[in-house]
């Protein structure tokens, strides 16, 4: 785990830097549903098991530790999303705003029962799964699609049964959702009330998922996989770093 930690990481930073050859210090990252850290306008946000903590990154050289805020109950998972972060706990999406990069602020709660919660979010809509398992007592194993047009008011918009969901992904049209033992499914998310599943993936195991033009980075329990995927939503291996060997 400590390695795709590390991977996860680098490729966040990657992409952060991304067509920016002027500063070599990250802005904004992409990462996955499950990661415990994210990148967003010069600052780095790290989730421990109850707190969001801020460092300032801007000079990558001297990171400098800002605050550490207690969020009082199991965090599972942060995601930024436009001068937000939505960050999963084992009972609810929280979200805060970062417009003050330095000071978080509490916006709003999205509650549910007790279970794992990666989240991810695009346009209006949040896409949340929730898992049952060791840590997550009283789970249940659905996919929630939650309407975030007013950050404070949340709202429950669909739900869908899954086996094991684990970490998603959004990429267009598209939404990627990991199954983990189970492979992993994809939705046609033109219409957020109603997805559609157009595919069923079962051939490899899938923890978390990160969409980028037209590129998945899938992390499996022995290792990182890139894969290619087209129109026709086909899948073709890139390449594969092993953390098993």
């Amino acid at each position: 785990m400590k390695k795709i930690l590390t991977i996860l990481l680098l490729s966040t930073i990657i992409y952060a830097c991304k067509g920016d050859a002027v500063s070599a210090s990250p802005t904004t990252g992409t990462g996955g549903s499950t990661a415990r850290f994210t990148i967003a306008n010069g600052y780095l946000y790290i989730v421990d098991n109850q707190s969001l903590k801020t460092y300032n990154i801007q000079n990558t050289s001297n990171p400098i530790f800002v605050k550490r805020a207690s969020l009082n109950t199991i965090v599972e998972t942060i995601f930024p999303f436009n001068n937000h972060l939505l960050i999963g706990t084992q009972n609810g999406m929280y979200i805060f705003n970062i417009s003050s990069p330095e000071n978080p602020q509490f916006v709003s709660v999205y509650s549910h029962v007790v279970s794992c919660d990666p989240v991810v979010a695009e346009g209006n809509y949040a896409y949340v799964t929730l898992r049952s398992g060791t840590n997550c007592n009283r789970g249940v194993n659905v996919l929630d699609v939650v309407d975030i047009r007013d950050l404070k008011t949340p709202k429950l918009l669909s739900s869908y049964p899954m086996q094991s969901p684990h970490g998603l992904g959004v990429g267009g049209n598209l939404l990627f959702v990991t199954e983990g033992d189970y492979g992993m499914k994809v939705f046609d998310k033109t219409d957020p009330k109603a997805l559609k599943q157009i595919k069923y993936f079962q051939d490899f195991a899938a923890v978390d998922v990160i969409p980028k033009d037209n590129t998945l980075i899938i992390t499996g329990k022995d290792g990182v996989y890139q894969y290619s995927y087209n129109a026709q939503k086909e899948l073709k291996l890139l390449s594969k770093i092993a953390t098993n060997p």
